[in-house]
């Protein structure tokens, strides 16, 4: 004998359903947040490109919580509410306040000045203004290395350069090396300076820029070799106290920097609040400019605003021997 679902019966299975639709992706996006390296990195570097992009995931959440809301569905909600929390639990630490209010002993600062987009005399007014003590610039182009060097000379006068690096101290340098981690041309340079936290190793990096492309997906394979080699070399330094300054092309969450990340300290989440974005500068969506230490411990650590012309902001932090 058949039987017929009464009103009530099939009213009950669609106050189901609602709570159903919404707690599958809450569920699934909870699951993304808190473990994103599960997530194969093929085709296309899949995974490295979610983890790139990971704290801008949250935004779902409030997409679930409106549709479960709208629907009246409360275990909807309540399921939304997951990948909340996961967020929270991910990234809201880092929006309290960084450093310990330490004085610095001395200033570095990292900037991508973005090639022919800025000139030397803007930049050198706004490297100075910082009060910075060493400064490492990246894509600065090889004919305007002269004009730099006169610009920044009065205040930083121990420099060194190589293609598009450069490295400017108000200390004396030494034991400048250019390394080749095997791209097209020298991404960093290694050199010695003579800190008041003591002889400091600082490098002064870029690596290869990556891009997302529909036939190849998230291109990172050169900048993941560069950066292996990189982490090797200063697995290797002897020196006590390390810095890296510079643009990394990556979010230190993703899985191909992670030579790096293990070997090295990030100043923003020692010190900074906030996710520090510094790419791209009109509206900054991740962070790919850094200063990473070994060492040291970082007072604080702040984004600057970019009113030059950049693409990148430039990024300043305070060091303590």
């Amino acid at each position: 004998m058949n039987r017929r679902r009464g009103p009530s019966g099939g009213r009950a299975a669609a106050d189901r359903r609602p709570g159903l639709l919404t707690a599958v992706p809450a569920l699934l996006l909870a699951a993304l947040l808190a473990f994103p390296g599960l997530l194969p990195n093929t085709p296309g570097h899949l995974g490295s490109l979610v983890e790139t992009a990971l704290p801008w995931f949250g935004a779902a959440v409030p997409v679930l919580l409106g549709w479960a809301a709208l629907r009246r569905s409360v275990a909807g909600v309540a399921a939304a509410l997951v990948p909340a929390v996961v967020w929270a639990c991910q990234f809201l630490p880092g929006y309290l306040p960084g450093g310990d209010g330490a004085r610095a002993d001395f200033h570095v600062l990292t900037y991508n000045v973005g090639g022919d987009r800025t000139s030397p005399a803007d930049i050198a007014r706004q490297v100075t203004g910082t009060g910075a003590d060493v400064v490492a610039l990246e894509k600065v182009p090889a004919s305007a290395l002269p004009a730099y060097e006169k610009a920044l000379g009065a205040v930083y006068p121990h420099h060194t350069t190589a293609n598009t690096l450069g490295l400017w101290s108000r200390y004396p340098v030494g034991e400048v090396a250019p390394l080749d981690l095997g791209g097209a041309w020298p991404h960093a340079i290694r050199a010695l300076v003579r800190t008041p936290g003591g002889d400091t190793a600082f490098y002064a990096v870029r690596l290869p820029s990556v891009r997302v492309r529909a036939d190849a997906g998230f291109t990172i394979e050169a900048r993941d070799r560069s950066a292996a080699e990189l982490a090797s070399r200063i697995g290797a330094d002897r020196a006590a106290r390390v810095v890296l300054l510079g643009d990394l092309n990556g979010s230190l969450r993703d899985r191909g920097l992670a030579p790096l990340a293990r070997q090295l300290a990030s100043a923003q989440r020692d010190a900074g609040r906030g996710p520090g974005f510094t790419w791209p500068a009109a509206f900054p969506l991740v962070r790919i400019d850094h200063v990473l230490v070994r060492g040291l411990h970082p007072t604080g650590a702040t984004v600057l605003p970019d009113r030059l012309g950049s693409d990148h902001r430039p990024v300043l932090v305070g060091l303590r021997g």
